[in-house]
């Protein structure tokens, strides 16, 4: 190649620009290298150098993501900036929940640590810069109820009230436990809807409805149970512990949620 050829060649730097310029954030390396016309060689060449200067980052192997100036110092994007377009490159369903999914609906009083999201199958950890994203697997994923919110870079699948409500009590151990859990409910209820939260129940375990139906009840939010109550009357078939693997000892049984209460739940609100 000449070296009036070689002059006219874009620059590593200067592809990231103009991916910049255009509005995306995220690309793989195999994009740059064929954009580049370089060996693989080059491309992991230009790669570690434009991350050592924290232009880029890499939430996953092959992908990267523009890190915008203002997120340098976290050393990448934010989560909900990125996995969209990760999920999309895996074309993989998936949906935001849990804790993440709360703090969208005002419901989270401390931002989480880390950022929690649905697939059907469950994969390891991301940790990018200093954000960190788990993953966790839900059976009939396609069958929960989402939502768009925008991001400053597009949009990201969120689970609605109810059913984040649902997958909090289902997944309290992981998110420490039913006191917390409890405080969540009692800020997300007032976004609840009644109907759909009964709706969002079939999607998941019985068990996790008699848990959520008993633990708004004792939060003093019984006006909004009766359609799960209902549910829960029709389809659970035996009686569940609160805790699932605590012992049930002399648990009392709660008739309207065929529930043993094997521990007490309060709000720390």
């Amino acid at each position: 190649m000449n070296v009036k050829s070689e002059s006219r060649r874009v620059s590593a730097s200067d592809y990231v620009n103009s991916l910049a310029a255009s509005g995306r954030q995220f690309f793989s390396s195999q994009e740059m290298r064929t954009a580049l016309g370089v060996s693989a060689a080059a491309v992991r060449l230009a790669l570690h150098r434009l991350a050592k200067k924290k232009f880029i980052a890499s939430p996953a192997r092959g992908s990267y993501v523009i890190v915008a100036p203002e997120y340098r110092s976290v050393g990448c994007l934010p989560a909900d900036q990125f996995i969209p377009a990760l999920m999309k490159k895996r074309n993989s369903a998936y949906y935001t929940g849990l804790l993440s999914a709360a703090q969208y609906h005002g419901a989270a009083h401390q931002r989480p640590q880390q950022f929690q999201v649905f697939l059907a199958v469950n994969r390891r950890p991301i940790q990018c810069g200093e954000v960190r994203v788990v993953f966790f697997a839900r059976k009939h994923l396609k069958h929960v109820a989402v939502m768009s919110f925008n991001t400053p870079r597009g949009t990201v699948l969120v689970s609605t009230p109810e059913a984040t409500a649902i997958d909090l009590v289902g997944y309290a151990h992981k998110i420490g436990g039913l006191n917390h859990t409890a405080t969540i409910l009692s800020e997300l209820v007032e976004r609840i809807n009644p109907k759909k939260l009964a709706a969002a129940a079939a999607t998941a375990p019985i068990s996790w409805a008699q848990r959520l139906g008993y633990m708004l009840d004792q939060l003093g939010h019984s006006s909004i149970t009766g359609p799960l109550k209902e549910y829960v009357r029709m389809q659970a078939k035996q009686s569940a512990l609160l805790v699932p693997k605590a012992i049930r000892g002399r648990a009392k049984r709660n008739k309207d949620w065929k529930l043993f209460v094997n521990a007490k739940v309060k709000s720390e609100l």
